[in-house]
């Protein structure tokens, strides 16, 4: 069993930056996180491995940034240039593709919005 924590989220006016974390019990090759915006689809916003490689939804390319301190367990999703487009539930996941597990944050709640 994994427990993932996560920090971070809030309330941002359009343009602006925030940093959400998720700290995981034990370390799991690929973690990332997806969002549910209210009416719509969950989304897959990025992803990490442990080596380091990456991948981003076309929405957030080039506005935020994945990363992952290996030591601590921890990964970081870091988000500027934020937009109305971008409120949702954020979730913290981590597949352990071993055991064919997925793993679920609580999930924290972003808005954008002025």
């Amino acid at each position: 069993q994994v427990q993932l924590v996560e920090s971070g989220g809030g309330s941002v006016q359009p343009g602006g930056s925030l940093r959400l974390s998720c700290a995981a019990s034990r370390s799991i090759f690929r973690m990332g996180w997806y969002r549910r915006a209210p009416g719509k689809q969950r989304e897959l916003v990025a992803v990490i491995t442990s080596g380091g490689g990456t991948s981003y939804a076309d929405s957030v390319k080039g506005r935020f940034t994945i990363s992952r301190d290996n030591a601590k367990n921890t990964v970081y999703l870091q988000m500027n240039s934020l937009k109305a487009d971008d409120t949702a539930v954020y979730y913290c996941y981590a597949n352990d593709a071993g055991r064919g597990i997925v793993y679920w944050g609580q999930g924290t709640q972003v808005t954008v919005s002025s």
